[in-house]
């Protein structure tokens, strides 16, 4: 195995400027959610110029690579599309120029999240270049529609495609650490209804801003309390937007709606949250559900799922666990951290949902998702691409 180890990070150094000269061609291609199409294209290009046995674009519009025929099932999962770029202004450069400078790539995408197909990309060159033919399919997947409704690109690919692998690798950023979870999420909206009267005489209406407020209040005091978890942290539940209507400026709101950002930490339920909000409006003329996603991605499908994202970890003596760490010590001679994410990813429907044992090792700091002038280490796409191909001789 020792040499094997050797053969890899040999060959992903190697391929240091072939990886981050893909990365930066993906860079380039502006891709929001429900806009993937040129980006998925040109990642399939690479799989195909990779030497990869296969590589397609499903009716959803993720791209699906595979390398191998085997009775076990390893994927290896990365989103393609991006969050837009805020304020121009606050970038040094062009956020689609793929610059590749001072030992970076750079550009929106780099870290979340188009640094990891890149980098599997490669890992993929690499086991064909080692004539790699173990009892192994590995799927790649570039996936979409993750920045919308994370997990939602995973239910479509084990409901409707039937891929279930044994394995997952989420390729999102984890600042090469390896991470085994995550807390879960859900989004609530709250109605409420008042009545409307003239704004001289209020005392004749029933005021649903009047309603909400009390309720923001109690969910401020919620957000206190909320349970904890050793591993996970404490969960969260936070207001994120407030919205009121009334029949004009001169009169009592007749309506109000609030939108509920909740973060669940592990023993936390999609039940246990709602029941929390139903015992702060009871009394009140006000409905709670959670949203629903449903959108038509850029193949013209339309595909949805509620918006509810389940906590997730795996044990740290679990055999995935500990086959990443085993790979991570020989290629890089040091023990890696094994940690979580702050935020959600598509292992929120692969384990959540589905129970398959899934862990994350990605290229780049996550403080830098979602944020200007976004950038990752060439370094970090090779060491990834390493781990990545060497992971394919354990599992």
């Amino acid at each position: 195995m020792k040499d094997i180890l050797q053969k890899i990070n040999d060959l992903a150094d190697s391929y240091k400027d072939y990886t981050a000269g893909n990365l930066s061609k993906l860079i380039k291609i502006k891709s929001l959610s429900l806009g993937e199409r040129e980006v998925a294209v040109e990642l399939q290009r690479q799989m195909i110029e990779a030497g990869f046995d296969e590589a397609r674009i499903d009716a959803l519009g993720n791209v699906v690579g595979r390398i191998g025929n085997g009775k076990t099932v390893l994927a290896f999962d990365g989103h393609i599309d991006t969050v837009d770029v805020g304020n121009p202004a606050n970038w040094n450069s062009d956020p689609f120029s793929g610059e590749i400078s001072n030992g970076f790539v750079h550009g929106r995408g780099t870290v979340d999240q188009k640094g990891g197909p890149a980098a599997f990309v490669t890992a993929g060159r690499i086991l064909k270049d080692l004539a790699y033919d173990r009892d192994l399919t590995i799927y790649f997947t570039g996936s979409v529609i993750e920045e919308d409704c994370d997990g939602l690109c995973w239910k479509y690919l084990v409901e409707e495609e039937k891929i279930h692998p044994d394995f997952v690798v989420i390729t999102e950023p984890t600042n090469l650490n390896i991470y085994r979870g995550h807390r879960g999420r859900m989004e609530i909206e709250i109605t409420f209804k008042g009545v409307s009267a003239h704004g001289s005489a209020p005392e004749r209406g029933k005021n649903a801003i009047y309603m909400a407020s009390k309720a923001c209040l109690e969910i401020e005091k919620l957000n206190e309390r909320l349970a904890s978890d050793p591993f996970l942290g404490k969960g969260s539940v936070a207001l994120s937007e407030f919205v009121s209507g009334s029949p004009s400026l001169c009169a009592v709101a007749d309506y109000a709606k609030i939108h509920l950002d909740r973060r669940l930490t592990w023993g936390e339920t999609k039940e246990s949250a709602l029941a929390e909000i139903e015992e702060i409006v009871k009394g009140m003329d006000a409905v709670v559900e959670v949203l629903q996603y449903e959108e038509t991605s850029y193949t013209g499908k339309r595909y949805g799922m509620e918006k509810y994202y389940p906590t997730w970890k795996i044990e740290e003596e679990h055999p995935l666990v500990k086959n990443a760490a085993s790979v991570f010590e020989g290629l890089f001679d040091k023990k890696p951290l094994i940690d979580k994410w702050t935020f959600s990813t598509n292992g929120v429907t692969i384990n959540g949902y589905y129970k398959i044992p899934c862990i994350g090792f990605g290229p780049g700091n996550e403080v830098l998702a979602h944020a200007p002038n976004e950038k990752v280490p060439v370094s970090d796409l090779v060491a990834a691409s390493a781990f990545y191909a060497a992971l394919a001789f354990v599992v």
